[in-house]
């Protein structure tokens, strides 16, 4: 919509989309608008406010970079899950880099059993951003209360070259390590990850203030 492109460019800040270009390899530079999340959240609101969201979420491909993450954050805000999830759906084939997929996190999937159905069938998926979003929300959704050990299989049979799949993999992994310790460590401690994947989960384990010092040392002691 025009009109919400132009809001987008309203909120310009080009120095920042220079920094946030950078941190983005998949994305041309040229779609950057340089829009700050806060600001894109606050835009999602306004957009669902003002009538434009619906026809907003229609006009696939989007063209900038901050359109992409716009979509993400007013799905956040459907409160229907089957809704949300359907948009959910028609939306994740169109994500093309890691910062949308990381940053989508719709509210309605909290607590939510029957979205491990979904996150099987994404992290099936043939699309990079597919397989990373499914594997994020098996990590922000059910690594705590509705953990099950078999969850982990999950990630860990997940094989690609892909960077950003292989990334989101150790940081499941990591995450798993924090939360759900004795469950996780004989996945490291048999070596049932591909060695990058392996050596990345415990950097990323041993960086956080959540995991104790001898926990770490251990850890350190298992990379190859």
């Amino acid at each position: 919509m025009e009109i919400v492109t132009k809001e987008l460019f309203a909120h310009r800040d080009e120095e920042y989309g220079k920094f946030t270009s950078k941190l983005m390899p998949t994305v041309n530079a040229d779609t950057v608008i340089g829009v700050r999340t806060p600001q894109l959240r606050l835009l999602a609101k306004w957009a669902i406010k003002c009538g434009y969201a619906e026809q907003f979420l229609s006009e696939l491909p989007h063209k900038y970079f901050e359109e992409n993450n716009l979509h993400a954050f007013i799905i956040e805000n459907i409160k229907d899950y089957d809704e949300c999830l359907e948009y959910v759906n028609v939306f994740l084939p169109f994500v093309d880099n890691w910062a949308t997929c990381d940053q989508m996190s719709p509210k309605v999937f909290k607590g939510k059993l029957q979205l491990l159905g979904s996150i099987k069938e994404w992290m099936a998926s043939e699309h990079t951003y597919v397989v990373r979003f499914g594997i994020g929300m098996l990590m922000k959704y059910f690594l705590d209360n509705n953990f099950k050990p078999e969850y982990l299989d999950l990630v860990a049979e997940v094989k690609s070259d892909e960077y950003y799949i292989k990334m989101m993999v150790a940081w499941f992994f990591a995450t798993a390590l924090t939360k759900q310790y004795e469950a996780t460590l004989p996945y490291i401690e048999q070596y049932k990850l591909e060695k990058w994947t392996h050596n990345k989960a415990i950097q990323k384990a041993v960086e956080s203030y959540r995991i104790s010092d001898e926990r770490k040392a251990l850890l350190k002691q298992l990379k190859i």
